[in-house]
């Protein structure tokens, strides 16, 4: 098995209770680890502030023309990369808990608010936690946007059943990523880009696997809790997290789910990802006049 996060130690735990910003690109957790962040201011005044996040095996870094396109439609657009993954510190692709997750969420949000809306954005795993954080007792955001959240995966039953107990018995085995480059785009060039990554962790652990299970399993039996406007958008041709997943999400009153015929599991990816950011951005900013209409305030 080729693990090319192998040589990319745990950031040390350093103590202390709070949220410390450490530089225009980093940010220190109240557990100790490190995150890299990034940034794309909007061009003009900004109408919304956007929080992306990345899913399994990836990191931020490959969300830049995303994040730039919303960028110059005028919002503000941040981004980091999930502990254990990227250039975040923390054992490669490994989770205490899942938890951990929604706090290093929590904590990139506050550091975003200042008046402005803010937008929880997610893809695969990352959609995963952004769902499970606007289900919890947590500070919500005033939108959601999921890419091919994975509420189910196409995991065997006998790996589903043993993985509660690799979890507690071997938490930190690692386990290939049975993930091929054509399964995420129809571009070439984002395979080949994806495939030359260094960043790319091709593994998982026993922990963040049972995790990752758990979490999606908790998600399906409370999405009738959403209360956040949520737009959910999935590929069709998505062999990773099959459309099929995302149905339940479409019943919802506060949801509106967009499937693109023929798209993989990375739509923003594909060659007509442009379009598809500017459908997110355009919803966005329609959900954003109607809560101004709506505001006594204004």
């Amino acid at each position: 098995m080729i693990e090319r996060g192998e040589g990319q130690p745990a950031w040390p735990p350093q103590g202390g209770t709070r949220w410390s910003d450490v530089g225009p690109d980093h940010a220190t957790t109240p557990d100790g680890l490190r995150l890299r962040t990034r940034e794309w201011p909007a061009k003009g005044a900004a109408r919304a502030r956007i929080l992306l996040v990345h899913g399994i095996a990836e990191h931020s870094g490959r969300y830049a023309r995303t994040a730039s396109l919303l960028a110059m439609t005028g919002f503000d657009v941040a981004a980091f990369d999930l502990r254990g993954f990227g250039e975040s510190g923390g054992r490669r692709a490994y989770v205490d808990r899942w938890d951990d997750y929604l706090d290093d969420v929590e904590g990139r949000l506050a550091a975003l608010r200042d008046g402005l809306p803010v937008v929880l954005m997610g893809h695969s795993m990352g959609a995963l936690i952004a769902l499970t954080y606007a289900l919890d007792d947590r500070p919500a955001p005033d939108l959601l946007v999921l890419n091919a959240p994975a509420l189910s995966t196409g995991t065997p039953a006998h790996l589903r059943l043993v993985a509660p107990l690799l979890s507690r018995v071997t938490p930190r085995l690692r386990i290939a990523t049975p993930l091929r480059a054509e399964q995420i785009s129809s571009d070439s060039n984002t395979q080949r880009a994806y495939l030359a990554d260094p960043l790319l962790v091709p593994f998982t652990t026993a922990r963040l696997g049972a995790e990752l299970l758990a979490a999606g399993t908790r998600a399906q039996a409370r999405i009738h809790a959403l209360r956040v406007p949520t737009l959910v958008t999935h590929g069709s041709a998505d062999t990773l997290v099959p459309t099929a997943c995302t149905e339940p999400l479409g019943a919802i009153a506060c949801v509106e789910r967009r499937v693109y015929p023929g798209l993989r599991h990375e739509t923003l990816n594909e060659p007509q990802g442009p379009q598809i950011v500017a459908g997110i951005a355009a919803w966005i900013g329609g959900h954003l006049a109607r809560q101004e209409d709506a505001d006594p305030r204004t």
